[in-house]
């Protein structure tokens, strides 16, 4: 027994606070958001942070960096340092370490690949896994690509901004892709393919959210009209005074902001490439301040993750018949509608979903058109590659005659001429004469423009493209992207 009693007499004379290594308050932690395994943002600065101790160094030191950086703990003894992150070079997938020390603690990151870092959010088309999608079964027998990386993001709610995340960076495998977000793999893995570069794809979303959920509280308040639609009456009501945990619900993912604390807000310190955004479905019978918000959601993330101008591609909301066979009902046009006009801020692009809709499924099943389109903006817009289109048919401007109407397009969208995709003739027009009543149209393509016309209507006013609820539609471009909606008229929504 004598010499355990001696052990135990030396290890409490070191451990008395005078030899460093035994003092446990010289724990060191760096954000849950920072792991083995991850893509760094190529090019930009790269934010380490964590906690240790107050006011001891941490030393900061990556294989890429000549020289360490040391930065002092504050007072609670959080610590923020910024390195820089180098260029990616084409083919290049060397794996580097990062390490971060104190006298007597580190962590070390290794596996890091140097690429891209795309951050994708929002509801159940976006949440919509691979296993579930059209061709799953080809997509995973080709997903072993270790230079591409995944983070899943774990549900949570909180009613104040929080540091920590559930989720942990994979190399992209048939077997860690079957539940990731199938447009957002998609969307990746042409990118991977297209630059030979690492990519880093992270989805932060859940189903059914609302997009009030994504936007932080201070920015709901400053805001009159999200104050009064969204804030207020949450604030208002018994709910807010519940005590918030992660448990999912379909009504707590409509509540303004938790979402936004939880799942959007601890990574704000990441450096990333750009956002891809699909969500609607829940706000689909807002107008304005669905806009409003989508607008101020933007702004506040870039603002939020000091990236002023990063880009931000949507998805529109698919064609979906609400269990109404009904061609006059046309909510979900108007909720397209006002989605198409959130592009009226910089550096912001709308993917259209009208092809790949399922009439009678609210979660089409043919991602993949979606995520390569996502991709193709991506290219052309963010990466310059000004050769690869990314964008369908767009309205310019009608001319009515006396028994028809042609519809011209902009030039840039057209790509090679109007086609069709099932090569029948274009559906879904709609004329309306003096008494605004919309009869169903015979349309065919001419040259780069469309003749509509209707026996129903002798002098047509106004014309409308696919504005209805549930339209799958067949008119596109050379390129395969389809016809935007739209419509000649300014009648109000009935």
């Amino acid at each position: 027994m004598k010499p355990i009693k001696s052990f135990f007499f030396i290890w409490l004379v070191l451990c008395s606070g005078k030899v460093a290594f035994c003092h446990v308050a010289d724990s060191l932690v760096v954000s849950d958001v920072l792991q083995s395994g991850m893509v760094l943002q190529q090019n930009k600065l790269f934010k380490v942070w964590g906690k240790a101790s107050p006011g001891k160094e941490v030393r900061i030191q990556a294989d890429w960096m000549q020289n360490e950086l040391t930065v002092i703990t504050g007072a609670d003894g959080l610590f923020l340092g910024v390195i820089n992150i180098p260029e990616a070079k084409k083919g290049d997938f060397g794996k580097h370490e990062l390490r971060v020390k104190t006298v007597v603690n580190e962590v070390v990151l290794d596996d890091l690949l140097i690429g891209d870092v795309w951050f994708c959010s929002g509801q159940s088309n976006m949440q919509f896994a691979v296993k579930e999608m059209k061709g799953a079964e080809q997509e995973l027998n080709s997903a072993d690509q270790a230079n591409i990386r995944l983070l899943n993001v774990g549900l949570n709610f909180s009613s104040q901004p929080v540091q920590n995340i559930n989720g942990k960076w994979e190399h992209c495998s048939s077997q860690t892709v079957k539940g990731f977000s199938a447009i957002g793999y998609t969307f990746g893995k042409e990118l991977y393919e297209r630059l030979n570069i690492p990519i880093g794809i992270i989805f932060s979303g859940i189903g059914a959210s609302s997009v009030q959920a994504y936007l932080p509280q201070n920015v709901l308040a400053a805001d009159s009209l999200l104050n009064s639609v969204y804030l207020q009456p949450y604030l208002a009501s018994p709910k807010s005074k519940e005590v918030i945990n992660g448990g999912f619900s379909f009504e707590k993912v409509v509540r303004p902001f938790l979402l936004y604390n939880a799942m959007i807000h601890p990574f704000v310190n990441l450096s990333i490439k750009g956002i891809c955004w699909y969500q609607g479905e829940s706000n689909h019978l807002e107008r304005e301040s669905y806009v409003r918000a989508t607008q101020q959601l933007i702004r506040s993330w870039r603002n939020n993750f000091t990236q002023d101008n990063l880009p931000f591609y949507y998805v529109q909301i698919a064609p979906f018949y609400h269990e109404k066979e009904d061609p006059n009902l046309a909510y979900d046009a108007f909720f397209r509608e006002a989605q198409q006009k959130v592009s009226e801020l910089n550096n912001t692009e709308m993917v259209l979903t009208m092809d790949v809709g399922e009439m009678k499924d609210l979660h089409p099943k043919d991602k993949k058109p979606i995520g390569l389109r996502l991709a193709k903006t991506a290219l052309n817009r963010c990466y310059g590659q000004l050769d690869i289109p990314y964008q369908g048919p767009s309205m310019d401007y009608v001319t009515f005659e006396k028994y028809n109407a042609v519809v011209h397009f902009k030039p840039e969208t057209v790509n090679t001429g109007l086609a069709t995709k099932d090569g029948k003739a274009p559906a879904f027009f709609y004329l309306a004469g003096k008494d605004h009543i919309f009869y169903p149209a015979d349309a065919q393509i001419s040259g780069n423009r469309i003749q509509v016309k209707s026996s129903r209507v002798k002098y047509p006013q106004a014309l409308r493209y696919a504005f209805f609820n549930y339209p799958v539609t067949n008119l596109q471009n050379g390129a395969g992207f389809p016809a935007l909606p739209f419509r000649t008229d300014s009648y109000p929504e009935q």
